[in-house]
């Protein structure tokens, strides 16, 4: 414990002077596209899993507890659509155990909107306006990352890390390149489980260029500024959490976990808000039947407004899940954003192993 409590520490002091190392002004949201999730099992938890993720999602929730793998090969795979099936966002990795102590794991996202039209060309030097002249483009974010995780010698405790590397393109217009690092811990004793996640330790710099040639005319006729090359900066983030599992009866228990985000990078409408640091909690539930049939509750997103009068909101999400063998298939009901009017969203992802025999411990 008192391990785990030195590591959180001085990963709270990098974040901390990561944060006063870059200017003020800093935006806020960069690289929103890595914060949307990963696995249905969290969205049914409302990203309450930091500590108790399990399988090949932990590269993206907590790098530090793939170490709790069974098998030497693991595949994840998730699509979901958002905005009545506008975007379209994909997750999958692959996941190795070597030996017992360690793993390493690669990992890819892409979030994006295709078939835009493009009709800057819609009209030619005639004036007549032609259909035929229309082309389209994609807005698309990617980003590929390298996770390895260890076990340290304190019974329970492993450490892990990503090395991500981001793209994003929007059509021919705009392209960047940003390079990350995420530091994270794992603690496992009993039926307690803690977990730290410390994203964009270093912060993450995206670095743009804009490709404004087809865009200047039409830019000095509307008024506006013609962008030049610029760099985006994502400041840190920590994540902590803690859960417990309860064992109701001999075949059904109940997983309760509840999470903290602490962001860095100024006032955010949350529940405990402040300039530079805000901490947004959020907490799930996972009843369980024997490992094998899960049901799954959660609340996040817990705001204060102010029209009609000052009240609390927030977020439920829910989902379930059947593992059967080297097999899990999982589902979550939860609105994005909480963007009522584009209704709820639907997530299925899927995960497996490809070899029959876990690993021998050395």
């Amino acid at each position: 414990m008192k391990t785990t409590a030195t590591i959180t520490f001085f990963l709270f002091l990098s974040v901390l002077f990561s944060r006063y190392g870059w200017s003020q002004t800093a935006p806020k949201y960069s690289n929103e596209f890595l914060n949307i999730g990963v696995g249905a099992r969290s969205f049914g938890m409302s990203h309450s899993t930091v500590a108790s993720v399990r399988g090949v999602t932990a590269t993206y929730w907590n790098p530090a507890a793939l170490t709790q793998l069974k098998y030497p090969v693991n595949l994840g795979l998730m699509h979901s659509e958002y905005f009545a099936g506008l975007s379209q966002y994909d997750y999958g990795t692959v996941a190795l155990k070597p030996d017992e102590k360690s793993s390493l794991a690669i990992s890819f996202i892409r979030f994006g909107v295709d078939n835009i039209p493009n009709t800057l060309e819609l009209i030619d030097g005639d004036g007549n306006i032609r259909f035929d002249r229309i082309k389209s483009f994609s807005v698309a974010d990617y980003a590929v990352w390298f996770s390895y995780a260890r076990k340290l010698p304190l019974q329970g405790l492993s450490i892990g890390g990503n090395a991500k590397i981001i793209r994003r393109m929007g059509g021919d217009f705009a392209r960047a390149w940003g390079f990350g690092i995420d530091l994270a811990a794992h603690y496992q004793w009993e039926k307690w489980q803690f977990g730290v996640m410390a994203r964009d330790i270093t912060t993450t710099v995206n670095s743009w260029t804009y490709y404004t040639d087809e865009l200047s005319e039409v830019f000095e006729l509307t008024g506006n500024m013609i962008p030049e090359s610029s760099t985006e900066v994502t400041l840190p983030k920590l994540i902590m959490g803690a859960s417990h599992d309860f064992r109701l009866t001999e075949k059904f228990g109940v997983l309760a976990e509840v999470n903290l985000d602490l962001t860095t990078d100024g006032k955010r409408n949350v529940l405990l808000k402040g300039d530079p640091f805000s901490i947004d909690p959020h907490a799930g539930l996972e009843f369980h039947y024997q490992q094998l049939i899960f049901l799954r509750a959660g609340v996040g997103n817990i705001q204060k407004e102010v029209e009609g009068g000052s009240h609390l909101t927030l977020q439920p999400n829910m989902g379930l899940g059947i593992a059967y063998k080297r097999v899990t298939v999982d589902y979550a009901l939860t609105d994005l954003g909480n963007i009522s009017a584009a209704g709820y969203s639907h997530v299925f992802s899927l995960t497996f192993s490809l070899e029959p025999k876990p690993v021998k411990p050395n």
